[in-house]
């Protein structure tokens, strides 16, 4: 197990909500693949989404979205980082930033002082299934585990449902 691994799951145990981490073929973890494979809902998998502000000094943010909606980055998201211009991190960024490659990144363990903003759609959900660090391994359980993070925030319309 690696050490974002172990890290992930100290912080999912703190929740206190149950949950279950789940091995995954890395060649699986984007999430059409994943849920395809494993045969999980789109409905029930949540990404985890890197923002960036434009410019000098940028300010990220991670979002956390159905697998169904669309980040509202130049709306609800531009205006809660009071930014001009904001985009999705890039995989090299969002690798920085978190320590997480795209396909792992997870709610769980992020650094302090990263906002993580949670689309009340994903609070709705019985269950989910969010990234577990790295791309071998996914997390599931009650949305509860997301809101029981001392940095969460669950955001009305953060995202919208895709067409």
């Amino acid at each position: 197990m690696t050490e974002i691994e172990q890290r992930v799951l100290t912080v999912v145990t703190a929740t206190g909500v149950p949950f279950e981490s789940m091995p995954c073929d890395p060649d699986l973890a984007d999430t059409a693949a994943f849920c395809e494979h494993y045969g999980f809902s789109l409905d029930d998998s949540a990404n985890t989404i890197v923002v960036a502000s434009k410019g000098e000094s940028p300010v990220f943010a991670a979002c956390v979205v159905l697998a169904t909606h669309r980040l509202d980055v130049n709306g609800v998201v531009r205006k809660r980082l009071g930014a001009r211009k904001v985009s999705f991190a890039p995989p090299e960024v969002t690798a920085d930033v978190t320590g997480m490659v795209m396909g792992g990144v997870t709610p769980f363990g992020l650094p302090n002082g990263l906002p993580l903003w949670i689309d009340a759609a994903v609070m709705a959900r019985q269950q989910i299934v969010v990234g577990g660090g790295s791309r071998e391994m996914k997390i599931i359980g009650s949305p509860e585990m997301l809101s029981a993070l001392s940095n969460a925030e669950v955001v009305e319309g953060l995202a919208r449902l895709s067409v």
